[in-house]
């Protein structure tokens, strides 16, 4: 009765089919023997053990399971829970393993469980939204071993009487919580304690250092928190067996101790963001198992000489992947003997600080850097040409030395090149032509040096410059070439305070993703090109201190500047009234120095501008005045007829709630239509503050109820902003993909709506299905400055087996659109944003707005003639999700969106957005990824969330007998675990190939990420 009363507490009772056994109209099925069911040997009537997780429960948790009284083992994670943690649990004095991680429940932590469940070993209720406090009854479980609280919104203070739980008590998590005050005293007192994460909490004062005498610990992370005072000296010897030390992010002071030699299994230490100070300890050497430093944004070094000696010390540690020790005070030169580090370091930064003298050429023996950073320092001599030969590098950052000489021509070696950035030094000389040979290179910042020379074409040849194109402040002469129109993705193009001359090019109006654009204090002359009113994204425009000419071009008043800066010039003519020259802040509109202009708004004090005098104008006049009167009476008839039909419109569509007719593809596919009035109604007036869902580039999205109709479903109303450039091109385009597809992985269109509304301005909106659980995007990275607690939760829902689970769906809607659909489709679009789930956590793609059709099979678009249409050309997308060969032909291809989905797994698995602060340093998630020795070294890469929920499957294992492991946690081995990620992780990463022809088609990789989900599945079991 107690089972049965479980089961009719689920919203959805079967979804899995687990409980298709439990019927309690089949009698002939004991029921022990239903799935999931463990009976007693010595009492085979009592139920000992219950096994549910990861069945996709719904529903609430029923009090009656407190009736079980046998109870041993209950194992309700990774479902769909909801409600409070009945206080019954509490009832279940033989408990031993209680596991509810990985669910919504809410509500605080029965103080119960603690007054009769005595035999409790393990505790996980991590994942969750749970509220309140630790209960302090919680240190009366004298036989427990791990707790496991995690993930939560758990606050107050860590209670002292955690101090009394077991001596044989294992691992304690209690991150990513909002506790605050100190750390107890009395934790020291856990002496077999091996994990214990506080990160990311409120906790301040400083750590009882009697915690760092507890000798067992393995992993201790403090990272994100408030917390002060010094790191013990004698720490390597009272904590010998430490593997992570993570306490970035506090307030700590004092030096590093050189103890830290002792910890011969560390492999992480992590003390950036701090207050540390003094030498680097030359003994850290003697950890040949580190794989990370981190010693940033700290006040180490003392400007010496010998600052950096401990680097000579690291060529022992032969798994080194990340030196990070910018920010600081570290002094003298970068010795020689950094060549000597190991080949597996890809990440060297040591910016900000005070080094001086040459970068050493050695350094080109570190063949496997992808990330040197050695800016803002005081560097001097030539740059080493043998940089050209770290052939793997993506991300080269020496601005802000005094560097001197040219910069070398190898450089044209540097093919996976993504940034490279020698601003601000002395460098001389010409531009080397093989920069050209770059095909990478996103950002090229030369400014402030005094290079020479005209700008080589070449340069303006690499459609991959989408970020920034820097050269100024130098001595560049010539003119600017026509090629400059081929940067068609570059948003900053600065090339101000040079010797250019000549007329501007007119093909700079094809960089269509401008967004800056200075070219003042040159030589240019000739008229300001019309075409520039094609850059429809520009925000801040400069042409100050050349030779300009001619007239302001008509159009520029429609551009929606926030700058522009045309002082200083020869222009002459009236000034517009409208756009950005109405506004009078001087900031934001520059004329002056432009003797010839007039007109324009009062406050520029601008002469107004001459009338044209006509000498045969009054005689005109005279012999046209009957003919004036005529029209002055036709307009006024004609004004007057005007308001009567307009009144009878307004009146008449009042009257009928601006019915709105059907349109062709209502008819067709038998979809209900829908008012602007009821649209209005639903959303409660399309309400910002109550109903506004999300906003995208094309329309606001916006949740609403049709409270007429029988069932008041929530719909998603998708408003277009028809004032934006191309979104009447969206609507239609997502009508008609939307209209010709059907699919359970694809967003299911109710109807497109074309009116107007009140005023009778035009209104377009596409009504979807509601996807009650959002886009993965909110999912993935959810908002840490967001007030609504929701949002801190979702990602703690999103473990390995959904993420699969959504990967598969993407990969099968992919894989329709390409293959089984009426013309193979290109979505253009596929990120996460664009991804959204149901209540079961379905995936469903939507936005069709960029979408493009395939004609008779052709891997490109094409339109009906057979010619190559011009949106193939003007390609849209979404940065970091678009494919490099975008850059290059403009052609739309299904392999664009088999890349665009390798970037997608890559973001879902790592928990790294494409454009993540490390990546802005020159690292993309392709190489971020394919770099790591897989499946080895796939724990450095996959999100920090995934990998908590692996030790914590390993911490379980690591405390519990055979038969404990195989009866009550999940039975996946790490071997097992690890293997599963790296496979996903390698599907992306040959996915997002920068070669079309490298990555394979969507049919074979819907194939490939079905095979691992059916591994963990399979394993899982």
């Amino acid at each position: 009765m107690a089972l049965l009363a479980f089961k009719n507490e689920l919203t959805d009772q079967n979804p899995l089919g687990i409980l298709s056994s439990w019927n309690d109209k089949n009698n002939s099925l004991h029921f022990c023997e239903w799935r999931g069911i463990r009976c007693s040997r010595r009492h085979p009537s009592r139920v000992t053990g219950i096994n549910l997780r990861s069945q996709g429960l719904e529903g609430s948790i029923s009090p009656y399971i407190g009736n079980l009284s046998f109870l041993q083992d209950l194992f309700l994670g990774n479902n769909s829970l909801t409600g409070k943690i009945p206080h019954e649990i509490g009832h279940l004095f033989r408990l031993k393993q209680l596991d509810l991680s990985h669910n919504s429940l809410e509500g605080k932590i029965p103080n119960n469980i603690s007054h009769w469940s005595t035999n409790l070993i393990h505790l996980a209720v991590f994942n969750n939204k749970l509220a309140g406090r630790i209960p302090n009854e919680f240190g009366n479980l004298s036989k427990l071993k791990i707790m496991l609280l995690g993930n939560n919104s758990l606050s107050g203070e860590i209670p002292n009487s955690l101090g009394n739980l077991s001596s044989s008590f294992t691992a304690l998590d209690l991150s990513y919580n909002n506790l605050e005050g100190r750390i107890p005293n009395t934790l020291s007192q856990l002496t077999s304690l091996k994990y214990l994460d506080l990160t990311s909490n409120r906790l301040s004062g400083t750590v009882p250092s009697s915690v760092y005498n507890i000798s067992s610990l393995t992993s201790l992370s403090f990272m994100f928190n408030q917390l002060h005072g010094t790191i013990p000296y004698d720490i390597g010897f009272t904590l010998p067996n430490l593997i992570d030390f993570s306490i970035g992010r506090n307030n700590f002071t004092g030096p590093i101790p050189g103890s830290f030699s002792n910890m011969s299994r560390l492999e992480r230490l992590q003390l950036q963001v701090n207050n540390l100070v003094g030498s680097v300890p030359y003994n850290l050497g003697k950890l040949k198992n580190l794989i990370v430093l981190q010693i940033g944004k700290n006040n180490l070094g003392n400007g010496q000489a010998d600052d950096l000696n401990f680097l000579s010390s690291l060529v022992n540690c032969t798994s080194l992947s990340r030196l990070i020790g910018g920010v600081n005070n570290f002094g003298g030169v970068l010795p020689s003997s950094i060549a000597n580090l190991t080949e597996n370091l890809f990440y060297l930064d040591f910016r900000n600080n005070q080094l001086h003298g040459s970068i050493p050429p050695s350094i080109q023996n570190l063949v496997g850097l992808t990330t040197l950073i050695l800016s803002s320092n005081q560097f001097k001599e030539s740059v080493p040409p043998s940089i050209g030969h770290l052939q793997n590098l993506g991300f080269l950052d020496l601005e802000d030395n005094k560097l001197f000489g040219s910069i070398p021509s190898s450089f044209g070696n540097l093919t996976r090149l993504i940034k490279l950035s020698l601003g601000i030094n002395n460098l001389t000389g010409f531009l080397p032509l093989s920069l050209g040979n770059c095909k990478s290179l996103q950002v090229l910042d030369l400014q402030s040096n005094k290079l020479s020379g005209s700008i080589p074409k070449q340069i303006f040849q690499l459609p991959s410059l989408s970020l920034i194109l820097s050269l100024a402040s130098n001595s560049f002469t010539g003119a600017l070439p026509m090629e400059v129109g081929n940067l068609k993705n570059l948003g900053v193009l600065d090339l101000s305070r040079n010797k250019l001359s000549g007329e501007i090019p007119s093909t700079i109006g094809e960089c269509s993703s401008l967004r800056y654009l200075n070219l003042e204090i040159n030589f240019f002359q000739g008229n300001i090109p019309q075409s520039f009113t094609l850059l429809k994204g520009l925000d801040e425009l400069s042409l100050s201190a050349n030779n300009l000419s001619g007239t302001i071009p008509k159009g520029f008043e429609n551009l929606t500047l926030s700058k522009l800066d045309l002082s200083y010039n020869n222009l002459e003519g009236a000034v517009p009234k409208d756009g950005v020259f109405k506004f009078k802040n001087r900031s934001v509109f520059l004329i002056e120095g432009n003797s010839k202009l007039c007109g324009g708004i009062p406050d520029l004090k601008l002469p107004d501008c001459p009338i044209p005098i006509n000498p045969n104008m009054e005689r005109k006049q005279k012999k046209s005045m009957p003919i004036k009167v005529i029209i002055i009476v036709v307009v006024i008839a004609a004004l007057f007829l005007t308001l009567i039909v307009l009144f009878l419109i307004l009146y008449r569509r009042k009257k009928s709630k601006s019915i709105l007719p059907s349109t062709p593809l209502d008819v067709d596919n038998r979809l209900k239509v829908v008012s602007y009035s009821e649209l209005l109604k639903a959303t409660n007036g399309f309400n910002d503050s109550t109903n506004l869902l999300g906003v995208g580039s094309f329309g606001s999205v916006y949740k609403g109820i049709f409270l007429q109709q029988e069932e008041s479903k929530p719909v998603a109303v998708k408003v277009l902003h028809l004032q934006q450039r191309g979104a009447t091109k969206s609507f239609l385009a997502e009508c008609d993909a939307l209209r010709k597809v059907r699919h359970r992985n694809l967003l299911k269109i109710i109807t497109c709506c074309s009116s107007t509304d009140f005023q009778g301005n035009p209104f377009k909106a596409l009504v979807f299905e509601f996807m009650a659980n959002g886009s993965l995007e909110n999912w993935l990275h959810p908002n840490i400055g967001a007030t609504n607690n929701n949002d801190q939760q979702q990602l703690r829902n999103l473990n390995l087996e959904r993420r699969l689970c959504i990967a598969v769906d993407v990969a099968s809607a992919l894989n329709y659109l390409h293959h089984d659909s009426q013309s193979p489709i290109v979505h253009c679009d596929v990120k996460p944003s664009n991804v959204l789930l149901d209540d079961d956590f379905t995936a469903h793609v939507g936005d069709f707005g960029l979408a493009k059709f395939l004609s008779n099979g052709s891997s490109y678009s094409r339109p009906l003639n057979g010619q190559r249409s011009a949106s193939s050309i003007a390609i849209k997308g979404s940065i970091g999700y678009i494919c490099p060969e975008y850059g290059m032909a403009g052609q739309v291809s299904t392999q664009s969106d088999v890349y665009s989905f390798g970037i997608l797994l890559l973001e879902m698995f790592t928990g790294k957005t494409p454009t993540d602060d490390i990546f802005t340093d020159g690292l993309n998630i392709h190489n971020f990824c394919k770099m790591h020795e897989l499946p080895e070294r796939v724990e450095e890469i996959i999100d920090l969330r995934l990998l908590l929920e692996l030790r914590e499957d390993l911490n379980c294992a690591e405390n519990s007998n055979h038969n404990m492991l195989r009866n009550e946690r999940r039975n996946i081995t790490r071997d097992a675990m690890i293997h599963i990620l790296a496979s996903i992780i390698q599907i992306g990463v040959k996915c997002s190939s920068e070669l079309p022809s490298d990555r394979k088609n969507m049919n074979e990789v819907n194939v490939d990420v079905q095979a691992v989900k059916d591994q963990f599945l399979r394993v899982e079991m």
